[in-house]
């Protein structure tokens, strides 16, 4: 262990701050297609029985109009947001009529792009930028790529941790700030060693080792074929997170900076306002039409696909770069998890219970600086494992060595073990978070139980992975059928839905500019002093 890291377990293991770690808050949010029962896309409009995709707290949609995103509360213990997890579930099902919920992050046999509806917020000026942004998505990355699901994973500890940490490393509020600007910079520390590490999530978690053909749409891929709609690679865990993923020419080069909060600002802001002359050629309209709410390399921020984002909760029109850059990092937004298609929720406890451990150690541990041919390695070290990574004897870069990824994981796993059994000091059920790390270490130990080699291993004995789709999709939709809610937590829902749709009913007559005003004042971020 690190110096910095044994001295903050030992700050934190103190009877005086023991119980800051139970104090941090952790959410979150699961993206999932709705299909009809032969698993293909579902054509039918968001059902209103889910209340408004505008403006419901906990059930929206992303990309695609099918695609649901299953928002929970932020909460002190994983185990009660899975619980809030299961609680959607459970009433979406019950409004979903003949159709189910997608168990797997890439999507099954997929119709022609005209096919493929884009999210519909309704015709507010706030809805209708939401649209447009996609429309945008469609024009830049393809419609296909609005089908695929993922699990959200944020993350916080408590301001009054840092605050503990800061005094004792000798930063005094000596300036306005200092505290938030301490807290700002180890949520970016945090994110560097997690760029460092985060392959071993892939390893572990990674759940996508083939996809459908009908995915690609007959564009070069390099895979090999399983089956007739098929295509897989032997050793890879994600797919989903491989180049086959949102990626295109444009964001290509674009790697914001996360050796501080202001350069990462800097480098968002510039992507969002530099033109880029593909799209400059297509414009922002067509035929009257808004197609994408800018020509530059980003719409906003948010388009930048990384695998992990600082965060802050934002104020009605200001952007997330505003948020930031106003009132500093408030938790970290983990995106690279894909949806585990052996649990119903689309994630399990004991995962939830190793991403803690891990991301407090990344929290904890020292984070140098990295530079631009480290993230390089980082970023390869990740992209061999996605495809790669149950490959026997695979190697990782590590300070410029070449080491075995099974070595590098048990010892990290290793490293890992004081920060889960500190968290297991002041968790009232045990040894929970040592025992994930235990079944951790096991599929490092035997490849063959990673998700990747259980989901590879059924869609050979089905012969398909669509047809391993449909078959999960059908176990789970009918265990949630088969458990109702309690009438009062079916009322709290419908309470929600009443309100959501009253809200943006409300959202939709108070609108007093025009669209093209209204996206001018965003893209030159003036809508929150308007507000």
């Amino acid at each position: 262990m690190s110096n910095q890291l044994t001295r903050r377990l030992a700050l934190l293991d103190d009877d005086d701050h023991r119980a800051l770690l139970g104090q941090g808050l952790r959410g979150i949010e699961r993206e999932t297609l709705r299909v009809d029962r032969h698993g293909h896309l579902a054509r039918t409009p968001h059902p209103a029985q889910l209340g408004s995709a505008l403006t419901h707290p906990q059930i929206t949609t992303d990309y695609a109009e099918a695609l649901l995103e299953f928002i929970t509360p932020a909460e002190h213990d994983i185990s009660t947001v899975l619980n809030h997890l299961d609680a959607i579930h459970r009433f979406a099902h019950a409004r979903l009529g003949e159709e189910m919920l997608w168990s797997v992050s890439m999507p099954g046999e997929l119709p022609p792009e005209e096919g493929i509806e884009i999210a519909w917020y309704g015709k507010s000026n706030l809805g209708m930028l939401k649209h447009v942004y996609r429309r945008g998505l469609a024009l830049r990355y393809g419609k296909a790529m609005q089908c695929i699901s993922g699990i959200h994973y944020n993350y916080s500890l408590p301001e009054k941790l840092w605050q503990v940490v800061a005094a004792s490393e000798g930063i005094v509020e000596e300036r306005r700030h200092a505290l938030r600007d301490f807290q700002s910079e180890s949520y970016i520390a945090t994110i560097r060693n997690f760029r460092r590490y985060s392959w071993l999530l892939m390893y572990l978690f990674g759940a996508t080792p083939a996809l459908s053909t009908s995915f690609l749409r007959g564009g070069a891929h390099g895979l090999d074929t399983l089956s007739d709609d098929t295509l897989y690679l032997p050793h890879a865990t994600s797919l989903r997170m491989s180049d086959l993923g949102y990626q295109n020419d444009a964001q290509a080069g674009l790697r914001p900076h996360e050796n501080s909060l202001e350069s990462y600002v800097t480098s968002l802001m510039d992507a969002v306002n530099r033109p880029y002359e593909p799209y400059q050629a297509l414009g922002t309209k067509k035929d009257g039409e808004w197609i994408q709410l800018s020509t530059n390399v980003l719409q906003i921020e948010n388009e930048y696909y990384s695998t992990i984002r600082p965060k802050r909760v934002i104020r009605t029109g200001e952007r997330p770069v505003q948020a930031l850059c106003n009132r500093g990092v408030q938790y970290i937004e983990v995106r690279c998890l894909d949806v585990d298609p052996f649990e119903p929720v689309g994630i399990s406890l004991e995962t939830g219970r190793f991403l803690d451990a891990f991301l407090l150690f990344c929290a904890l541990e020292e984070s140098p600086l990295i530079s631009a041919h480290e993230g390089q390695v980082h970023a390869r070290n990740f992209g061999r494992t996605v495809k790669e990574g149950r490959k026997p004897g695979l190697q990782l870069t590590r300070d410029g060595q070449e080491v075995l990824l099974k070595d590098w994981a048990l010892e990290l796993i290793e490293r890992i073990g004081p920060v889960a059994r500190l968290l297991d000091d002041q968790h009232n059920e045990g040894g929970v978070h040592a025992s994930s790390l235990g079944l951790q270490k096991a599929k490092v130990d035997n490849p063959a139980l990673t998700p990747s080699a259980r989901v590879l291993e059924e869609i050979r004995a089905l012969g398909s992975a669509t047809a391993f789709g449909l078959r999960q999709s059908e176990l789970h939709a009918a265990a949630f059928r088969d458990s109702p809610l309690m009438p009062a937590e079916e009322a709290l829902f419908e309470e929600m839905v009443r309100k959501s749709l009253a809200d943006q009913a409300d959202i939709e007559g108070q609108d007093s500019v025009s669209f093209d005003d209204f996206v001018a004042a965003y893209n030159s971020s003036t809508l929150c002093g308007n507000h």
